[in-house]
């Protein structure tokens, strides 16, 4: 690295960015670090090459400990990883990264070995996002197509940009990174655990077999993704009265794309009279990841939902 250039970290993860086709057509992720990042500025830390769609909360624990190891000696730091799933591990990045280098989270959208392969551009904008100043202290971003997101609220929606959600803070163009929004942190604290929270889909004739069936294996906290504004039959209402009861923290959110939770209609109403929380606005994939961050923090529920929710 060049004397007085921003030092620059890129941890790897697998995913698209680092996928080609095997001989059978199938896509896995097969190119290390080192190839990805090379002809770049950047230091690599290749920490697994994985699909992102097999990743545990154990490899946002692993993940979370390279990122902030590797920030407390560069100016920024980059982690490559599979789309399936980047909402999760970038939002986790947000909750309990606290340094003020900036981490920016990218991947691809076509395998490596693509005439359009688009990872090679993802990765020089993340680049560009890391090693600006204009980017400290704002968190864990989302860099992909362009658009620079918050890691909260952002997700996987497909389209020519496959994320969506929260306005864009920033864009990368000409190989400069412009800021056009602002962005507040959601630190909750650094975590060494993860608890064990699961999903529940509430349908019509839907029982209470699956709550019961998390409870009895151990789940800390369930996330309902319930109907319109967070509605669910009596079953599912009984068996989030029996998961509070045994000490499970229970959200609700629900299955409409951009929809809000209300305890309006009688049956939310009855949710959160059985103990459920309502979370306003996140999608259940990163409203489970709020709910582990509160859980293994040890914070109130409530609050933590009610401001970042």
């Amino acid at each position: 690295m060049m004397a007085g250039m921003p030092r620059l970290v890129v941890v790897t993860t697998g995913g698209t960015i680092a996928t080609s086709a095997d001989r059978e057509g199938v896509l896995r992720p097969v190119h290390g670090g080192a190839e990805l990042v090379s002809g770049l500025d950047a230091q690599v830390i290749d920490l697994f090459t994985m699909d992102s769609s097999q990743l545990t909360p154990a490899e946002w624990l692993r993940i979370g400990a390279a990122v902030t190891e590797a920030a407390r000696a560069a100016d920024g730091v980059v982690v490559t990883h599979g789309t399936d799933t980047m909402e999760e591990t970038a939002l986790w990045l947000e909750l309990t990264y606290s340094g003020s280098a900036p981490v920016v989270v990218t991947g691809a959208a076509l395998p490596a070995d693509a005439p359009d392969a688009d990872g090679p551009g993802n990765l020089r904008d993340a680049l560009v996002v890391a090693a600006s100043p204009l980017a400290r202290n704002l968190g864990t971003l989302i860099c992909f197509a362009g658009a620079v997101r918050p890691a909260l609220g952002t997700t996987k929606v497909g389209g020519p940009g496959l994320f969506g959600g929260r306005p864009p803070l920033g864009v990368v163009s000409d190989g400069l990174f412009g800021v056009t929004g602002g962005n507040q942190r959601a630190y909750l604290g650094p975590a060494t655990d993860a608890a064990r929270v699961d999903i529940v889909a509430a349908y019509p004739g839907a029982d209470g077999a699956a709550i019961d069936a998390f409870v009895d294996a151990g789940a800390a906290g369930l996330i309902v993704e319930a109907a319109g504004a967070g509605n669910a039959g009596t079953p599912i209402v009984e068996a989030v009265r029996r998961a509070g009861s045994r000490g499970v923290a229970v959200a609700v959110t629900t299955r409409v794309p951009g929809g809000r939770t209300a305890a309006r209609y009688g049956p939310g109403h009855d949710l959160v009279e059985a103990g459920a929380v309502m979370v306003p606005q996140l999608r259940s994939s990163q409203a489970r990841v709020l709910l582990i961050a509160a859980l293994s923090l040890g914070l109130p529920v409530g609050d933590v939902i009610a401001r970042w929710g």
